[in-house]
């Protein structure tokens, strides 16, 4: 099991950040945190979600328009922001990436198959995207994801042949303590859980 100290900095007291340090993040840690992220599982190693690393000033200028107001600042300020997307072909994919059965390619592939196949690739590549956010925390770095943003906009402007999609944005760098919320509650398990 790990240590508390580790628990901690990945989920019990890891936060949605506001505000960010001025202190870059590199390309090599970008590199660090996908070398990480990609081991979670997916069904049958889907791996549908793909990332735009946004750190650019004209990277950031293509994404505000897409942004409410509320996310605008926080997302212009912060060094990167992971466009979290999905592949909607990702089973193009699988005789490479799942080789133990050559068939699964035609599990999501054909007529009458697109809803099962948008099925898997959005829950694929929201679990992914939680990896994202974990292996960030893990590897010392700050996140704040966020909705607040117009999916289709953010599409045109960096998925123009309309093959990913995307799912949400997620903030990263190192976070300004000073601009961070109160923390919400939580349900307990009594709220939250049933044995059966």
């Amino acid at each position: 099991m790990l240590e508390d100290k580790a628990l901690d900095k990945i989920l019990r007291n890891a936060r949605t950040h506001n505000g960010w340090l001025p202190k870059p993040v590199t390309d090599d840690q970008l590199r660090a945190l996908h070398d990480l992220l990609k081991w979670g599982p997916t069904s049958a190693n889907t791996q549908p979600a793909r990332f735009v690393f946004v750190r650019t000033k004209e990277g950031k200028e293509r994404l505000r328009p897409a942004l409410s107001a509320g996310n605008t600042e926080k997302t212009m300020s912060a060094p990167v922001t992971a466009i979290v997307a999905y592949d909607t072909q990702f089973y193009e994919h699988l005789p490479k990436h799942f080789p133990h059965d050559q068939t699964a390619i035609h599990w999501f592939k054909g007529e009458g198959k697109e809803e099962v196949a948008a099925t898997t690739a959005f829950r694929n590549g929201t679990l992914q995207g939680a990896y994202l956010m974990i292996a960030t925390r893990a590897l010392g770095l700050d996140c704040g994801a966020m909705s607040g943003f117009n999916n289709a906009i953010v599409d045109q402007n960096f998925f123009p042949d309309g093959r990913f999609k995307t799912n949400f944005l997620c903030n990263i760098g190192y976070g300004d303590e000073s601009k961070i919320f109160g923390r919400s509650p939580r349900f307990s398990f009594e709220d939250a859980c049933t044995l059966a």
